[in-house]
C-alpha cells in the first residue's frame, strides 16, 4: 500500500493560499486511491425557507483550512492511516428535484463500486435520501442517528414528496431504514401537530431532544444511542441548524433552544466504535453566516465524521 498523501504544508503554503480543497488535502484526482472521500453537493432546490445551502459546500472547504492532521479528540491522525481526498462536487439539476436525486445516487454508488466510503457536504437534507438508497443497495437496511432540529418525516410540501423536510418519511416508506435501530438527536421547536411525532414513531424513530442532552449529559446519551445502534452499517446525517443559532446561524430554518458545537463534537467521537459507513453534513448557508462560525462548525463536524470513518475502516 502506497503512503496516504496527506494535506498542504502550512509551514511552506499558508493556509490563506492555495486551492481550497476541504482541509487542504488532494484532489481525487491527484491520488491512485481514495479511501474516503469528501464531496459536495451544491444544491438547495428543496428548501422550504431560506434558499442559499447550494454554497454550503465551497462555504465549508474554505472554512476548513485551519484544520490540521493530528485530532486530539480521536487519538488519531486520520490522513496518515487512510488516503482521504477532495472529491469535488457532484453536479446536479437545479431545476428539477427529481433528477438531481438519481444524479447523487448515481455518483454515490460510482464511489461504492471502488470501495470509497463518503462525507457528503450540503446542499440541502434532499440529498440524504439518494445516499441512502445507494447505501442500502449495498448494505442491506441502514441504522441511522440524524442529528437536527427537525424531523424530516413531513409527507409532502405543496404536493412534492422530495424535499428538506421528508427525506426520511421516503426512506421509512421504500424499507431503506432498519427499524430498529433510528434515532433523531437534537430536535426541538414547534411541530404541526401531534400527529407529526406519532407517524415519526410509527417509522421506527426515537427522539433525543435538545434538552434531553442537556439533563441527561453527552455520554448518558452517546451509549444509549451506542447500545441502540449495536453493530448495523450506520448512516449519520447531520443538519447543522441541530446547533442553536448563536453556534449556526447560517442555515435556513434556525430554531432556539439547540445544542452547543461541543455537545455535537463529543457525541459524534462517541461513536467511534460504531459501523460508520458513511455521513453528511448539510444545511450550511454562508449567506447568513457571520464570520464563518457556522461554515467552521460544520468543517469540525465533517472532520471527526472522516475520523470515525477512518477508525472504523482501518
Amino acid at each position: 500500500m502506497t503512503t496516504p498523501i496527506g494535506p498542504t504544508d502550512s509551514s511552506k503554503l499558508p493556509r490563506f493560499a492555495g486551492p481550497a480543497t476541504f482541509a487542504r488535502l488532494p484532489r481525487t484526482d491527484q491520488v491512485d486511491h481514495t479511501d474516503i472521500a469528501v464531496v459536495g453537493v451544491p444544491f438547495d432546490t428543496g428548501v422550504s425557507y431560506r434558499p442559499g445551502a447550494r454554497f454550503g459546500p465551497s462555504g465549508i472547504r474554505e472554512s476548513s483550512r485551519l484544520l490540521r492532521p493530528y485530532n486530539p479528540g480521536l487519538g488519531l491522525a486520520p490522513f496518515d492511516q487512510l488516503q482521504v481526498a477532495d472529491g469535488g462536487d457532484i453536479a446536479v439539476n437545479p431545476y428539477s428535484i427529481g433528477e438531481a436525486v438519481e444524479t447523487i445516487d448515481a455518483a454515490v454508488t460510482d464511489y461504492a463500486r471502488t470501495g470509497t466510503r463518503l462525507v457528503t457536504l450540503g446542499g440541502d437534507h434532499t440529498i440524504a435520501l439518494p445516499m441512502l438508497r445507494s447505501l442500502h443497495r449495498q448494505y442491506g437496511p441502514i441504522a441511522m442517528l440524524h442529528f437536527d432540529a427537525h424531523l424530516d418525516t413531513w409527507d409532502t410540501y405543496f404536493g412534492e414528496p422530495y424535499t428538506h423536510g421528508t427525506p426520511f418519511r421516503r426512506a421509512a416508506e421504500e424499507g431503506l431504514l432498519d427499524t430498529e435501530a433510528l434515532a433523531h438527536v437534537g430536535t426541538r421547536g414547534p411541530l404541526y401537530g401531534k400527529r407529526d411525532l406519532e407517524d415519526d414513531r410509527r417509522f421506527g424513530f426515537g427522539i433525543v431532544t435538545s434538552a434531553d442532552v442537556m439533563r441527561k449529559g453527552v455520554d448518558e446519551v452517546t451509549d444509549a444511542l451506542r447500545q441502540r445502534i449495536g453493530s448495523r452499517p450506520l448512516y449519520v446525517s447531520v443538519d447543522i441548524d441541530v446547533l442553536d443559532p448563536a453556534h449556526a446561524p447560517g442555515t435556513g430554518t434556525p430554531e432556539a433552544g439547540g445544542m452547543t458545537s461541543r455537545e455535537l463534537l463529543e457525541i459524534l467521537r462517541g461513536l467511534a466504535s460504531c459501523h460508520l459507513v458513511g455521513a453528511d453534513v448539510v444545511e450550511v448557508a454562508p449567506a447568513y453566516d457571520h464570520a464563518q462560525i457556522t461554515a467552521t462548525a460544520a468543517a469540525h463536524v465533517a472532520y471527526d465524521l472522516v475520523g470515525v470513518l477512518a477508525m472504523g475502516k482501518a
